[in-house]
């Protein structure tokens, strides 16, 4: 006989003798939990409501438990509600399901507006299960932002195709952990795993009809649960501890913009049957969805249980699962108010901001979404960092030699301080990248000038037409300007950020948006991986690592430093003389020089004792004459194999798209970096 239960837990909580259920609900009129036997189905109506939680106690059962939702209530669509009982909903604090959601018409709330569909979804549905609360010890690595470097990668698309993964690990979590890839990651100075979307998404029908699959994850259902299709709860926690003990921390990409329960025609699978009205932002009186994510919803963050889901989700991602952060999908939907307007201030990143768990993890926003004044790059509050689309196209623009991009380098290359030097930000609030899961490879990047989108069958209308790329004539090109690009990531303060394959040359074949590309399009291609790439981008990595200069969390605004009355950043052409303002202005400039030590502004020798000079050359081989001193070779772009060595002469001659970073020791009294 079920029991009142207690409310104060969400989701299903075994305890002794049976598990407590607990689900919130404002307008439902009755909540019956069902619990699976196989097939078999027993429904149990939750005997207690308190305040606008249902809840009940079930003795005689216990983890692994199947289970799931009928809600009943009104089907009154023009008011924002859409119960229906004959659909079995999942839970939307579940931490595992019994398997991958692929939608099927069953899953169908209504027929229409105009009345509920009545076929029960429950054949096609997959099931929630009780799990343990576990919260073990998590030895992290705990790097520090000035010396992270981020890796992005699909969790499956990274090891299906490794030959020396273990078959039976490839394309699921136990293989991001296995041998090869920890190898391959250390070799290239990876301090952080940044995965696409773990947890649970729907194969959702505009796809399933074209017979592709939502392969990247971006329609979550299962906000808590791991995606079955790679692994359970516990082969996470296996991968999170095996990257943990090499070192290397995990972030994911969640999803908390949207759900995979799409707009009006979309499937009723588990917020739109529970309280639509509360988890979705609504319009034209509650008939409709707000779209400002381009998925047909949004969900509606300034609802307090919708906060508290979120809270709750991320809580339960660190300590019961292990990771180290999070990078935020459309985070700009994340600031939005009961209006729809942004703020810095809103519920939802305020609440992750002071949360005693989540103020400890790595933040990263896509500052961004497709609605009103969605376009938010720079204004989220510390902690937070942000993706730096503006870094990205810089870098393209300059390498392809558009004109007048000089200055647009300068800028990216010490931090963007123009947009992140306010409110006691840092500069690693920048996360640099030049490729992301979202658009070309860095292959691509220079072996395409039009996208190549047909096998999304969405007549090649899909995916960002600025692609900033360039289709090179021959593979000595592409690998200069490859070098380059990623040569300029690891001089530029800030947070690094590699797409998974650009260091062995993947390519997509110029498909720009891979989302539902699960086959050899998406996943990256080991064979004739380009081993020499590979081991350059290690190195440069481990010149950042070694060179604290090159990752400092002060910016750098030109201004004199005290210790030595030096500047802390001097740009120069290649003459050695510093840029006027007309020689800024030159849009035929393609040879920018700059010389960089620790930050006027920052506590004295924490960024170490020494100074760099970086040439950056998208022209013409050139001579270019070194400031005085002493100086050494630490790496050319054009000769990724020659090694370190004393440079004598006051000039250097820098290959056409190519960099060169030197480095001389500074005097001066030197204190240890300071922890972040």
């Amino acid at each position: 006989m079920i029991r009142p239960g207690d409310p104060r837990i969400l989701g299903a909580t075994p305890g002794e003798g049976g598990v407590n259920f607990a689900l919130f609900s404002a307008h439902a009129e009755r909540v019956e939990l069902c619990l699976f036997r196989g097939a078999e189905e027993e429904r149990h109506t939750l005997p207690d409501r308190t305040g606008d939680i249902w809840h009940g106690f079930v003795p005689g059962i216990g983890v692994g438990t199947a289970y799931g939702y009928r809600v009943h209530g009104p089907w009154a669509p023009d008011l924002g509600h859409r119960f229906n009982p004959a659909k079995l909903l999942i839970d939307p604090y579940a931490r595992a399901l019994s398997g991958p959601l692929r939608w099927d018409p069953m899953m169908q709330g209504g027929i229409g507006i105009s009345r509920p569909d009545m076929l029960d979804s429950a054949p096609v549905m997959p099931r929630s299960l009780v799990c343990h609360t576990e919260r073990p010890l998590w030895h992290r690595p705990d790097t520090p932002l000035a010396r992270t470097v981020i890796y992005e990668a699909h969790p499956k698309g990274l090891t299906v195709c490794h030959p020396e993964v273990p078959e039976d690990l490839r394309g699921r979590y136990d293989g991001l952990a296995s041998e090869p890839i920890i190898a391959h990651l250390k070799a290239l100075g990876v301090t952080a795993l940044e995965l696409l979307p773990c947890a649970a998404f729907i194969d959702d029908r505009f796809l399933m009809e074209k017979g592709l699959t939502n392969y990247w994850g971006y329609q979550p259902v299962g906000f808590f649960a791991p995606e079955p299709r790679y692994g359970g709860p516990e082969a996470f926690r296996r991968m999170v501890r095996g990257l943990h003990a090499a070192g290397i921390e995990v972030l994911v990409d969640v999803v908390f913009n949207h759900s995979g329960e799409g707009g009006a025609p979309g499937p009723t699978l588990s917020m739109r049957g529970i309280d639509n009205a509360c988890y979705y932002r609504l319009a034209e009186g509650g008939r409709a969805y707000v779209n400002v994510t381009g998925t047909g919803n949004t969900l509606n963050c300034a609802h307090p249980y919708v906060l508290r889901l979120v809270t709750d989700c991320l809580r339960h991602w660190v300590e019961e699962l292990g990771v180290d952060g999070f990078r935020f999908d459309l985070a700009a939907t994340m600031g939005r108010d009961a209006t729809g307007s942004f703020s810095p201030e809103a519920a939802l990143l305020s609440a992750i901001r002071q949360d005693p768990v989540l103020r400890g993890v790595k933040l990263i926003a896509e500052p961004w979404d497709i609605g009103p004044g969605g376009y938010q790059l720079g204004n989220f509050p510390w902690p937070f960092m942000e993706w730096n689309d503006r870094y990205r196209d810089g870098v393209r623009r300059f390498w392809r030699r558009d004109r007048g991009q000089m200055p647009e380098l300068a800028r990216r290359i010490a931090g963007s301080a123009e947009i992140f030097d306010r409110d006691g930000r840092s500069a690693m609030a920048s996360v640099n990248f030049v490729t992301a899961h979202d658009g070309f490879t860095l292959h691509d990047v220079v072996s395409y000038t039009e996208k190549n989108n047909a096998a999304n069958g969405e007549g090649n209308r899909d995916g960002h037409n600025a692609n900033h790329s360039e289709a090179l004539p021959d593979p000595v090109s592409k690998a200069a300007r490859k070098r380059a690009m990623l040569a300029t990531l690891m001089i530029s303060q800030g947070v690094p950020m590699i797409l998974a394959g650009d260091e062995i040359g993947n390519s997509q074949a110029g498909n720009n948006n891979a989302y539902a590309q699960d086959n050899i399009i998406g996943w990256v291609n080991w064979t004739g991986a380009d081993v020499e790439l590979a081991a350059f981008v290690g190195r440069m990595a481990a010149i950042r690592h070694a060179h604290p200069v090159l990752h400092q969390r002060r910016f750098l605004h030109s201004k004199i430093r005290h210790q030595d009355g030096i500047r802390d950043l001097i740009w120069r052409l290649p003459s050695g003389a510093e840029p006027s303002a007309q020689d800024w202005l030159d849009p035929e400039a393609r040879c920018l020089c700059v010389e960089i030590r620790g930050a006027a502004e920052g506590p004295q020798g924490e960024a170490g004792s020494t100074a760099v000079f970086v040439i950056c050359n998208a022209g013409p081989m050139v001579d270019v004459r070194l400031p005085e001193g002493r100086w050494r070779l630490l790496a050319d772009s054009a000769h990724p194999t020659r090694p370190e060595a004393d440079h004598a002469a006051v000039t250097s001659c820098v290959a056409a798209q190519s960099v060169q970073l030197f480095a001389r020791p500074i005097t001066g009294p030197i204190s240890q970096q300071e922890h972040i």
